[in-house]
């Protein structure tokens, strides 16, 4: 894995001072925006951020119209919120951007870090995000004791391998190739007989490639999805609390990821 090279010294302070005033700024309400829940009223627009390139949570369908399960919730919060949904395609690299800028609302697929946590807030969880092992049905495997004399495929140095790897028994085979696709193909060939890759990237493979009878059999490392918005925000984040949680009671989040992620809510999501 490449790293950065070092900041000199008084460069790292003066990115930490940076830093610092960064995160006053975005920790302060805007009077143009200083409730996020009457605007969006006003306006009769949510803005919310998706990613177009992350299936099965965003993508382009057949029609050119963005499909998944992000779009799928985005337009349930709409609902919510008595308000036409305005998709607002982001990148890695630019969404927290436009959340402080207020191009956006609302952010999909926002995992949770203490240093996130600092400059914007989360709603509580509403898709599941985690690594898992993946493997045909006929072969019974529903624990880590169960990996024992098994082949298992995984992209070199990657969290994959190191969850995998934490846990194995001494027999397991872990087999590791130089990127995803190289550990993907591998599976799907039947050069081994397990993988270990994210759900979202199972869910997939489960849709495309039905012939090889894939099914996930055990979850290992989680870090479910929110919902990102800025500070300071307390009547929208209650709002789309309150959205993600009777949705979760009634069922319907549930058919979305069984629809998006062909697997059930994890019930202690």
């Amino acid at each position: 894995m490449n790293q950065r090279p070092a900041l000199h010294p008084t460069r790292r302070r003066f990115a930490t001072l940076a830093m610092t005033a960064l995160s006053a700024l975005c920790a302060l309400p805007s009077a143009a925006h200083a409730d996020a829940l009457d605007d969006i009223a006003k306006s009769g627009t949510v803005r919310i951020g998706v990613f177009e390139d992350y299936p099965p949570f965003g993508s382009i369908g057949p029609d050119m119209k963005p499909v998944g399960y992000d779009i799928d919730v985005a337009n349930l919060i709409g609902k919510a919120l008595n308000a036409k949904v305005e998709l607002v395609p982001v990148t890695g690299d630019n969404r927290m951007a436009f959340l402080a800028d207020h191009k956006a609302d609302l952010l999909l697929s926002v995992g949770q870090t203490p240093e996130r946590a600092k400059v914007i807030d989360f709603s509580q969880p509403y898709a599941p995000y985690y690594l898992a092992v993946f493997g045909p049905k006929s072969l019974p495997v529903k624990s880590a004791a169960d990996l024992a004399g098994k082949s298992i495929s995984v992209a070199r140095g990657t969290l994959e391998d190191l969850s995998v790897t934490k846990i194995a028994p001494p027999s397991a085979n872990i087999k590791r190739f130089d990127d995803p696709n190289g550990a993907i193909s591998a599976f799907i060939s039947g050069q081994v007989q397990l993988m270990v890759v994210g759900n979202d990237v199972g869910a997939t493979i489960l849709a495309r490639h039905p012939a090889n009878d894939p099914e996930q059999k055990f979850a290992l490392f989680s870090s479910p999805d929110h919902v990102g918005l800025n500070k300071n925000e307390p009547r929208l984040k209650a709002k789309v609390d309150e959205t993600i949680a009777k949705a979760r009671k009634d069922g319907t989040m549930n058919a979305i990821s069984q629809k998006w992620l062909r697997a059930p809510l994890p019930a202690d999501l």
